[in-house]
């Protein structure tokens, strides 16, 4: 069963859709069939990987709002292994439509369902708040992944967040675990980003990836030209900022599923 990781954080500009793409495909360059999963009505993660804007096409909103198998809205990427299910300005209206809906909360999860077979990980794209899409992806996910901002004002939320988190816990998906905390746009000249790291490693601890995300021009350029940083620049530091984040994610998932096994032989 693939392993589902929502990358979620209510505040926007802190690189979630810079790393959904790119975790995503550093994984699949690892040899690993990948489904990345855009539920940001913005739709960045889409264009991101090079699909323009198209009302024509059907996208997630048809998934959730009518029921359509995601197996017949999958489109293959310029990334190999990499399979993607697009997002649209519809998405917008899914919010108010889910409300009425019987079990809102896990129209993404149920819809997800049949593909985790198909998948060794899934990765989910947020919206930039805690919405019914950002809660259904939480309901779907095995874990979540909270990118940060090396700034100070990016840490406000997270508190917000991790409260989200415990009452989905406890209401909703009990085992709902958190991937890491990843610090992003990591500028090594200043003492801000530094602290704000350091800050992030003593109150959070093993939690926070060893990975940071540099401050990258080519990570910032990457998306205007459809692609990955792998493809874009595959020598720069922000790609292997990925890569190593994409071995961090595989470990986890094999030190998860050891644990599963000692728990199921005891």
């Amino acid at each position: 069963m693939g392993k589902v990781v929502a990358i979620a954080n209510q505040k926007g500009g802190v690189g979630k859709t810079t790393t959904a793409v790119n975790l995503a495909a550093s994984l699949a360059a690892s040899e690993r069939p990948v489904l990345l999963v855009d539920s940001d009505p913005q739709a960045n993660t889409t264009s991101a990987l090079g699909f323009p804007r198209d009302q024509g096409r059907r996208s997630l909103y048809q998934g959730l709002i009518f029921g359509e198998p995601l197996q017949n809205l999958l489109v293959p990427t310029v990334v190999s292994r990499l399979q993607l299910v697009h997002s649209d300005k519809n998405l917008v209206g899914a919010t108010v439509e889910l409300v009425s809906v019987e079990n809102r909360e896990f129209r993404l999860r149920e819809a997800i369902a049949p593909l985790r077979p198909n998948y060794e990980f899934i990765v989910i794209d947020c919206p930039p708040a805690l919405d019914l899409l950002t809660i259904n992806a939480l309901c779907a996910a095995d874990s979540v992944l909270i990118p940060i901002q090396c700034e100070y004002l990016a840490l406000e939320g997270v508190s917000e967040l991790l409260d989200t988190l415990m009452r989905i816990r406890r209401r909703l998906n009990p085992q709902l675990a958190i991937e890491g905390i990843l610090p992003t746009m990591y500028d090594e000249r200043t003492t801000l980003s530094r602290q704000v790291v350091a800050d992030l490693r003593d109150f959070f601890g093993s939690q926070v990836f060893a990975s940071v995300i540099p401050r990258s021009v080519r990570l910032a350029e990457a998306p205007s030209h459809g692609k990955p940083i792998m493809l874009y620049e595959p020598n720069s530091r922000g790609c292997q900022s990925y890569m190593q984040l994409a071995q961090e994610v595989l470990a986890n998932d094999k030190k998860s599923a050891g644990q599963g096994a000692e728990r199921a032989a005891s």
